[in-house]
Formats: C-alpha cells, sequence, structure tokens
C-alpha cells in the first residue's frame, strides 16, 4: 500500500530526558510533547536525550515518528494500558495521522516543518516496550503487528513544531516501504534475493544496510 497523503499534520513534537526504567536503567522513553517550536539537526531535537547511546540516537536514529492512529487499536487490545498508550507512549519525537509503516518508503524526504527528514529505517522494538508498559509480551506484540514506527535522519536542520506540516518532497521508485524492509530484516529467515535489494535501497541506515549485505 502506498501512501495516501503527501502532507500530513504534526500533531506533537515530543522530547525525553533520562528516568528510571527497570533493571537498574535509565531510559529516555517517557517523551512529553514540547508547546514551542524546536530544532531538528543532525543529533535529532534540541532537548531530546539518549540514556544508552550505544543503541540509541545518532543520525541515523535520530528522529523517532510513531503514527498516531496505532493508539486506538492498542487501547482496545490493551485496555488496561489504556492511561499510557498515547502520543509519546512508544518514545516517538513525532506524532500524527495520515502515514503508516505500509504507506512509507524507506528513503521518503519529507519537510517537516522547517527542516528535511529523510526515512532511514523502521523501528526495531526492545525489552524496554516491555518494561515501559509493564506487560512481559509488549515485544512480541510489535513483532507481531508491525506498529513500530521509524527513524528518520536529519537533512537539513530547522524548527518544528506541533501543527507544522509534514510534506512529501521526494519518494524513491523501489516500493519497499517501511514495513516491508522490517520484517524483512527482522525475520529469522526471508529470501536472499529481498536482501541484495534491500542492501541497495537509497537512504537506507548503514546498521541495517550492514546487516542486509550479510544476508544475501
Amino acid at each position: 500500500m502506498m501512501a495516501k497523503h503527501d502532507s500530513v499534520t504534526i500533531d506533537a513534537v515530543l522530547t525525553g530526558t533520562p528516568k528510571p526504567l527497570a533493571r537498574g536503567e535509565l531510559s529516555c522513553i517517557d517523551k512529553i510533547p514540547i508547546s514551542v517550536p524546536v530544532l531538528a539537526d543532525i543529533a535529532g531535537l534540541a532537548g531530546d536525550m539518549q540514556a544508552d547511546r550505544r543503541v540509541h540516537g545518532g543520525p541515523d536514529k535520530a528522529i523517532l515518528y510513531y503514527p498516531a492512529e496505532h493508539y486506538p487499536d492498542w487501547r482496545a487490545a490493551l485496555p488496561l494500558l489504556a492511561p499510557r498508550l498515547k502520543p509519546g507512549g512508544f518514545g516517538e519525537n513525532l506524532s500524527g495521522c495520515g502515514l503508516t509503516e505500509h504507506s512509507v518508503l524507506i528513503g521518503d524526504l519529507w519537510r517537516a516543518g522547517a527542516a528535511l527528514l529523510q526515512i532511514c529505517q523502521g523501528r526495531q522494538p526492545c525489552w524496554k516496550l516491555n518494561a515501559r508498559f509493564g506487560c512481559d509480551d509488549m515485544l512480541d506484540h510489535v513483532l507481531a503487528n508491525g506498529r513500530g514506527g521509524w527513524y528518520c535522519r536529519v537533512v537539513e536542520p530547522g524548527l518544528i513544531a506541533a501543527g507544522d506540516a509534514m510534506q512529501l518532497v521526494d519518494r524513491p521508485v523501489h516500493g519497499w516501504t517501511v514495513a516491508r524492509v522490517t520484517a524483512a530484516i527482522l525475520a529469522k529467515q526471508a529470501p536472499r534475493e529481498a536482501f541484495a535489494e534491500i542492501a541497495v535501497l537509497p537512504g537506507l541506515a548503514a546498521g541495517w544496510r550492514d546487516r542486509a549485505i550479510k544476508r544475501q
């Protein structure tokens, strides 16, 4: 399924700071909305932090977008967790409706406010989602339904604010959606031919490109 929208509204811009999570570790997964314009640059949003820089942050994980339309489905499936199943719950920096993992492509360029973003990989969930929601199988739910969101790199720095438009600037012709690439990368088994295509996708995050190359 390709994008039905080439322009959507950013409903929320969110940042986080380290807070205790579990296993004696800190995490910035709990994001809160910011009411003023925020600068997005190669490192991400100003004021947004990462507690573990080994696996979070960096140019290819500068900004996490999560589709807000996923939350009603989550609340219906997990009603006891409803208070936490709202924008910011999945650690996202940008929240809006109109785009999903099935409708955006790796390599897409989107103008978000004054910043230019490129979609570079799907979100690979980890145990911190279980701890965040107090649900031992939250990670399994995300892996099963594919509602993980995606990461963007910042191609051109600029201010982003809630209410800004997010507009499609350029789209590659390969047809590899975030959902399709993520499913292949996270699968235990997938056709080698698929990884040959994934490995040469323009805009793909370096880490995922390396993984695709190794699995050809």
